[in-house]
Formats: structure tokens, C-alpha cells, sequence
């Protein structure tokens, strides 16, 4: 463990980055590795730095000394389940989640994966659930007992022996109970009701909001509610009809416990966060409203330690292109995050930004190769641990303590990050006009030389959701744009965090307009010479793999073949277990309609490969196997892979996760209906 921890000067931190040799694509068990180190997380009094630590197919938990780094660290393993993250929830306590495959045996077999939390000491040497269940007294209990996962809710930071937490099993499954970690009794101070969740805590721990979900004769509505400090009741402020798509609920409470942060989306394009006054129940100043990205949250300085920064804003989370971008407003967080930019070597640049919902634009400076973030910190910040990532940078993680700067570690160390080429956010224009954003890697030219290139269109998953600018922990971009690949990521109508009116374009256009904002992205890769014709192609996982499903139906031409993950091919299957829940009924049920794949999977127009998981509990396998027996037919290549021990995410181990990317690998350089793309 010596000489993995160095002590950097401000200015020769960039001196590491001079190389002279060519770069290095990484191979496939490179990509697929564990990351050596990563989740590193300081303890509240700044005396213990703990993370994860990758060793062959397991990850153990390391835990140093702050003042002590060159010295070995502690190593805390498991045997039956693997470790998947690990924080601090005291300072001498770590929460640790585990998860491992689980065969639920009923009626039939349901191939699935379970996951726990334990608490144990910073040795590793007792272990406890949180909630002490008791013995199960018949095999139902005894199953009950080993799919419960219990949340926790606060950490309690001003509470030196107590956490919070939420029950998800039995009879009082959502009940939130208060944990004495010296000996792990425990006591309820919330009981549960019908269909309440999302309790929001003040500093001193007191619950103090929720979200509430019911029905009344107007449809489905979510409740923000906030409990009464006199009587303890739970009073409603605010309604929001899922139908309407309008989105309130309360992001934490400041340093005044009368004044909340709300969240809101009601009368606006883009969700902003205002300063709301519970007593007079009254939205008041504005605090903070992005014209290009949706608000998502705040963060507050929890610690009494931190004297009269006690309950100080932070700083706004926001949808930027990183996803969780934060707006600073604490005066001395902002000046030592100037100064970490400045040591660290990160710069900032002119980037052009687009409002899908005005086509209004500017130019924003932003640090688009690599960003800086803090994991955690001291009350007063003298400790703090910075990560910095960006596209083709792999997390690495510093110390900043007394002054001085340390470089903990580089999550991976052997891939050379001149290989995963450089990212960009641009935007083109659909068909109908609308913007669409979307982000663009392009290889590096010193590998790859000039382009156009093959290129791979890439939608994610959802498809409320989006992808970022950050490192992509599934490595499908850098492997793909590591074999000199172009990719574009488009951020089609239906993608959440841009705004309502880009969110709303997509309902109902299930293979209709949200496909063709994939298909107009890639004309618009050959349009600016980025692509070669003929060699794009599309990959997608999960809706993703939806809209692979999709690009093969279509007429012959955008694409020379295509890869679908997990893909849903008949919406109308998928859904329909969900519509005896009112919320999706009514809130989602009515956006998924459009093209269902497997009608005209017999008359695919381009090869495809399928793979999926065994275990996909969120798409079944069987979405894939109708696709492909139908396609088979077609007199098209079809290429399918059934994975055992892999469900809708990541992968179970590490052969597991090398044999998904040698699927893509092969497929895209070897395949594609013949000669590669």
C-alpha cells in the first residue's frame, strides 16, 4: 500500500499527465475491473479516510488513518456477499451494503438479486443489522427477513450514538425508527401510513416533511406535507396531480426550522427552489432558477460544530451537463473551491448552451474536460475529500487537510485516459425544429486519426431519465470510443432534467418522434462530417434497447446494424402489470404508447445482436426471446446472448462484465451484418 499515496504541490500536479508514448486503448479486462480504489469518504471528525478497495472478483473496504496514509490500512471483507458501498454514519461506525444473487421459490423460480445494509466498527469486527429483527418463527418470516433492506434516513450528524432509519419489512414496513448504535435497540418515532414516504429531517433531526400519495375525484395527486411542531400532526401544503406532470415536494430546511426549501416545477418550464415560510404557509424569495436545466436540490451544513455556519446554504444542485452541478453560495466554500480548481489544474471554457423550450442560447464557462466535487468534509472544511472526474477521466481522489493536498488515489490507474477520446455538449435540430441536446465523444485523432469515423448513436435508459458528462462507470463510451468510435448520446423528447416542454414532447411517440430524434442525430453526424456513411450504428440498453429494437424495424439506411440490452419489445406487456397502480395509471401509463417492436420483428431491415440478463427483474428476459424468435425469421443476421447471473444493471462479477463488453467489442468490430462497422 506505500507509494499508492503522494503528497502534491500545487504546481506540479499536472506534471503526471506528460507522456510520451502513443496512447493505449484498454483492453477489455482493463475495462472490466473493478476500479483499484474508489468511494473514498472521510470520517465527521476528520481523524478516518474509508473506501473501496477492487481485488480480483470482490471489493474490500480500506480504512486509514487521515494522519497516518503511508501506513497499511485496515481491510474489512466479506464472504458470501459482495460490498457495493460503504460510508460513515458515525466516526467510529461504517454502513456497508452488500448484495448477492437470490432464487425466490414460489409458484415457480424468480431469479433475482438482494441487497443489505450492516453496520459495523471501523475494524470490521462486529456486525450488526440495524433493526434487530428477531428469530423467524416459519419459513415466510425467515424470507421476509432476508429481502429486507432497511434505509437509512439521517445519520444524525449532532447525535453522537443515534441514526435514523426506515423499515421495509413486515407490518411496519415504512415505520422510522431511531438507532442507539451502542447496543441497537431501537425505538419508532414515526408509524407508517397508507402510501407516505420521502421524510425530509431538519439539523437536529426532527422529521419534519413528507410526500404523501392518494386520490381524490379530480385523479391521483402527490401531497407535500409538514408536520405541526405544536400539535405533530402531518398538515398538507401543496397538491400536485400526476396527470399534469407538475412537481412539488420539499429539497430540506434551512437554518431558520420555519423556513423549507421548496422544489417546483408548477407554472414554469424549469424546476426551481424557493424559500418557503411553513407557518404562513407563503413561497417567498426566489433562490434559485436555472434558465437552461432543471433545480433539483440544496445542500445545508448539518453540523453544530460548525458554529455559525450552522444550516448555511451550501450551494444548489442542479441538472447541468454533469447531472448533480452545484451552484456555491457559502463565501468560504467558494474560495477554497477556487483555489483546489487552481491547484488541481481545472479550467473552465466558453460552452454554447441551448433552452429546448425557447431555442434560446448562450455561452456558458464551464470546466467541460474534468470537474472537481466534494465527497465529504469537517464541520469547518480543514478536511475534505475531492474527487475529480470528467468523460475520459477516471475518478481520482485527493485529501485536502491542514493546508496540504494528497492524491489518495486513481480509480484506474492502467487505463490511459488519452484513449477515451474528448466529450462535448452540442445540439441539432429534430425534424420538427425542437432542439435536441446531446452529448458527442469523439476519439482521439492521434489514435484513431482525423475523422469522420464509425459511429455509434447511443440513447440510455428510461426514459425519464439522461446521461452526463461524467465518467461512465459502464464503460460502454470509452470502450466503444477507445476502438475509435464516434458516439452520440442524444437527449431525445422524453428525457427529464432539460425542462418540461423537452420531457412532455415525448409522450406517446414510443417509435414515433423520440425515434426520430435518434435517427435525426445520426444525419446530423453526417451532416458535420463526423461520421462515415454507411458505419453508424445504434446501441442501446434498457429503453435504450427499446429504441434498438426499433432501428431495425425501420426502413434500411440510417443504420448498418444494431445492438439492443435488456430491451423492451412489447410496451404494451411491459406495462401492464402496472396499471392497477393508480400514480402510474395516471401518470405514465398514458406517455407509453406508440411502437411496439415485436409486431414487426418477422421484417427486421438491419442485423441486430440482443443480449440480457437472466436475472432482469425490471425488463424480463422474455421481451428479448419474442424479439429474437420473430427476427430469426427475417432472413437478417440475428446474433443473441443470454447472460447468467446478470440483471438489469451492473454486472454480478467481473467475468460477467467482461463478457458483456466483449459481446459489444466483437460485434461492432468484427460484425455488424459482416466486415464490422
Amino acid at each position: 500500500m506505500k507509494g499508492i499515496f503522494l503528497a502534491l504541490a500545487a504546481g506540479a500536479l499536472l506534471a503526471s499527465g506528460a507522456q510520451a508514448a502513443p496512447p493505449q486503448k484498454p483492453t477489455i479486462q482493463q475495462l472490466a475491473a473493478f476500479p483499484q480504489f474508489s468511494n473514498f469518504v472521510l470520517s465527521p471528525d476528520g481523524q478516518h479516510i474509508a473506501a473501496l478497495r477492487g481485488r480480483g472478483e470482490d471489493q474490500v473496504i480500506a480504512v486509514w488513518k487521515a494522519d497516518a496514509l503511508d501506513q497499511a490500512p485496515t481491510l474489512i471483507g466479506a464472504q458470501r456477499m459482495k460490498i457495493t458501498g460503504v460510508s460513515f454514519i458515525k466516526n467510529d461506525r461504517l454502513a456497508v451494503n452488500f448484495w448477492q444473487p437470490f432464487d425466490l421459490r414460489g409458484e415457480g423460480v424468480t431469479k433475482t438479486f438482494i441487497s443489505k445494509l450492516m453496520i459495523t466498527d471501523l475494524q470490521g469486527k462486529k456486525w450488526n443489522e440495524p433493526i434487530n429483527q428477531g428469530r423467524a418463527m416459519s419459513k415466510a418470516a425467515e424470507l421476509m427477513q432476508s429481502l429486507s433492506n432497511p434505509t437509512v434516513l439521517s445519520r444524525l450528524p449532532n447525535d453522537p450514538h443515534h441514526i435514523l432509519i426506515v423499515n421495509n419489512y413486515g407490518s411496519s414496513s415504512g415505520d422510522v425508527y431511531r438507532i442507539d448504535l451502542r447496543d441497537y435497540t431501537s425505538e419508532r418515532v414515526q408509524m407508517s401510513e397508507r402510501s407516505v414516504g420521502g421524510y425530509i429531517v431538519d439539523q437536529d433531526g426532527a422529521l419534519r416533511a413528507r410526500l404523501k400519495q392518494d386520490i381524490d375525484g379530480t385523479g391521483a395527486y402527490v401531497s407535500a406535507e409538514f408536520r405541526n411542531a405544536k400539535t405533530g400532526t402531518w398538515e398538507e401544503h401543496f397538491r400536485s396531480y400526476v396527470k399534469d406532470r407538475d412537481q412539488t415536494s420539499i429539497v430540506g430546511i434551512s437554518r431558520d426550522p420555519n423556513i423549507a426549501y421548496l422544489l417546483t416545477n408548477v407554472g414554469q418550464d424549469k424546476s426551481a427552489i424557493y424559500e418557503y415560510d411553513i407557518a404562513a404557509r407563503q413561497r417567498k424569495d426566489l433562490v434559485f432558477q436555472h434558465r437552461f436545466f432543471d433545480a433539483s436540490g440544496v445542500a445545508v451544513n448539518p453540523y453544530h460544530a460548525a458554529g455559525d455556519g450552522f444550516g448555511e446554504l451550501l450551494g444548489i444542485v442542479y441538472n447541468g451537463p454533469r447531472g448533480d452541478d452545484m451552484e456555491l453560495t457559502s463565501p468560504k466554500l467558494r474560495a477554497l473551491d477556487a483555489g483546489l480548481r487552481k491547484a488541481l489544474g481545472i479550467q473552465s471554457r466558453k460552452m454554447t448552451v441551448v433552452d429546448p423550450a425557447t431555442g434560446g442560447r448562450a455561452e456558458i464557462d464551464y470546466a467541460i474536460e474534468k470537474n472537481i466535487s466534494v465527497n465529504s468534509y469537517t464541520p469547518d472544511f480543514s478536511s475534505l475529500i475531492v474527487k475529480v472526474d470528467g468523460a475520459a477521466t477516471p475518478p481520482e481522489y485527493y485529501l485536502f487537510r491542514n493546508g496540504q493536498l494528497t492524491l489518495l488515489a486513481k480509480s484506474y490507474p492502467d487505463i490511459d485516459p488519452r484513449a477515451l477520446g474528448s466529450t462535448e455538449l452540442v445540439y441539432y435540430k429534430a425534424r420538427d425544429g425542437l432542439d435536441i441536446p446531446a452529448f458527442l465523444t469523439k476519439p482521439n485523432p492521434e489514435l484513431c486519426g482525423a475523422g469522420p469515423w464509425p459511429a455509434v448513436v447511443h440513447p440510455h435508459g428510461g426514459p425519464w431519465a439522461r446521461d452526463t458528462m461524467d465518467f461512465d462507470g459502464s464503460m460502454w463510451v470509452s470502450l466503444m470510443t477507445s476502438r475509435c468510435m464516434a458516439v452520440l448520446r442524444p437527449q431525445y423528447r422524453g428525457s427529464a432534467g432539460w425542462g418540461r416542454k423537452l420531457w412532455m414532447a415525448g409522450d406517446a411517440e414510443w417509435g414515433q418522434k423520440m425515434q426520430d430524434d435518434k435517427d435525426d442525430g445520426a444525419k446530423w453526424l453526417l451532416d458535420q462530417k463526423l461520421a462515415i456513411p454507411g458505419r453508424i450504428a445504434m446501441f442501446g440498453f434498457s429503453y435504450g434497447g427499446y429504441a434498438a429494437f426499433d432501428a431495425a424495424i425501420r426502413p434500411a439506411g440510417t443504420y448498418k446494424c444494431a445492438i439492443a440490452g435488456a430491451g423492451v419489445s412489447d410496451i404494451r406487456r411491459i406495462w401492464s402489470r402496472f396499471y392497477t397502480n393508480p400514480f402510474f395509471r395516471q401518470a405514465q401509463a398514458p406517455t407509453v404508447k406508440g411502437v411496439s417492436p415485436v409486431d414487426q420483428a418477422a421484417n427486421i431491415q438491419i442485423p441486430i445482436m440482443v443480449y440480457h440478463g437472466e436475472r432482469d427483474q425490471t425488463v424480463p428476459i422474455e421481451q428479448s426471446e419474442w424479439f429474437v424468435e420473430k427476427a430469426k425469421t427475417s432472413g437478417k443476421p440475428v446474433v443473441y446472448h443470454a447472460i447468467a447471473d446478470y440483471a438489469h444493471g451492473p454486472a454480478w462479477s467481473r467475468q460477467i462484465m467482461a463478457d458483456q463488453l466483449g459481446y459489444i467489442e466483437d460485434y461492432l468490430l468484427n460484425d455488424c451484418g459482416g466486415g464490422g462497422l
